[in-house]
């Protein structure tokens, strides 16, 4: 049991507030982060969690200088697991502070608003309190007019399923309470960079939210992480966050993929037969294996950006995928043909076998192909 002198100095030295700090190749911005941080938490126990994505330009040895000299510094090393989303909820779950704030690494983010909003949370006038471009005061700083155009179609999208009155709702910047996270945090998908979005939708109205205005400051240093990949992780979650209850954002997005395929399919079936003169059957499986392969490879940088595999893994990946699938197309034949037996109508056999197979597909190359 504590005595009161040594519960005096738990206290002293447990945070208050735990900053999460997601991490990939950010070794110039580290360091000063933690500077300008000691700068406008003074006086506030506070500590940064850093969590890095296995960097490889010296971001994890940087960081691990930085915890030598400062206790308020911790990492969280992951290797061969990806995703901002699925950094920040382990960052949380690492502290056990009852204020947790997100935040990039990249210095784009205004620090001197993280007092503000704090006062928000512990006056208990709000469960959520989100750094906002848009809200009154606030703004995008140097963006182009196109980007600034592709950030506001996104946010309108957002506040179709989040159900809170939120300006900025595509955010990287917030804070909240503990018991606000973790009333939310199992209903979170975790995919894609858009924790704040996935948080508010998942709550359903139940947080009460809170905005401070900022300006978006231009990166110093370090290459963003943004890519084309990224709008469909952007669309698949607001799927997921729609409709998700129902058939998972993920399934959606490889159906989507399979949809691409039969017209690659159909497209080298056609001009194999067609113009090069070959036998149907031949054609035709060769049209399948290369159909399969470019359903492999979209669904790896696609669907299972999370997991996506590399190197050796992504050779015994195929091979797995190519053994799925053909276990897949037998399914779907073999229940169309089936229910056509048994007087369906062809066209109703037909979705019915092709339904069977995209499930067999979906569930057998998520737990054998691209297992986490």
């Amino acid at each position: 049991m504590l005595t009161t002198a040594s519960s005096a100095r738990v206290s002293a030295a447990t945070p208050e507030l735990t900053i999460i700090a997601p991490t990939f190749n950010e070794r110039g911005n580290v360091e000063k982060l933690v500077s300008k941080l000691d700068g406008v938490l003074e006086g506030e126990r506070w500590e940064i969690v850093f969590v890095d994505d296995d960097s490889n330009d010296g971001t994890v040895e940087a960081l691990h200088t930085l915890a030598r000299a400062d206790s308020r510094v911790r990492i969280v090393h992951r290797i061969g697991r990806r995703g901002l989303a699925s950094a920040v909820v382990e960052g949380i779950q690492s502290s056990s502070a009852p204020y947790v704030a997100v935040m990039d690494a990249d210095l784009q983010h205004d620090e001197t608003i993280l007092p503000a909003m704090l006062r928000k949370l512990r006056d208990g006038s709000a469960d959520l309190v989100v750094g906002s471009r848009y809200a009154e005061g606030g703004s995008l700083g140097e963006w182009s007019t196109q980007r600034a155009q592709i950030s506001r179609l996104g946010g309108a999208a957002a506040k179709l399923v989040t159900r809170t009155e939120l300006s900025d709702p595509m955010s990287g910047f917030f804070m909240m309470s503990r018991p606000a996270f973790d009333g939310v945090v199992r209903k979170l998908s975790s995919q894609g960079f858009k924790i704040l979005l996935d948080i508010v939708a998942s709550a359903r109205g139940e947080l009460r939210v809170a905005e401070v205005p900022y300006t978006f400051r231009t990166r110093e240093s370090g290459d963003s992480k943004l890519d084309s990949a990224v709008a469909l992780e952007y669309l698949t979650l607001l799927v997921d966050k729609t409709i998700g209850r129902f058939i998972p954002g993920r399934f959606v997005m490889f159906i989507g993929v399979g949809a691409l395929g039969v017209f690659v399919h159909l497209g080298i079936l056609g001009v194999a037969n067609g113009v090069f003169g070959m036998a149907f059957l031949t054609a035709q499986t060769i049209a399948t294996i290369l159909a399969m392969t470019f359903n492999f490879f979209v669904n790896n940088y696609l669907t299972y950006r999370d997991r996506r595999l590399r190197g050796w893994k992504l050779l015994t990946g195929l091979l797995s995928f190519y053994a799925v699938c053909s276990v897949g197309a037998v399914g779907n034949v073999g229940i169309a043909n089936f229910l056509f037996g048994q007087d369906y109508a062809w066209w109703l056999a037909g979705i019915a076998g092709i339904l069977v197979g995209a499930v067999w597909n979906y569930a057998a190359s998520s737990v054998f192909t691209w297992r986490r």
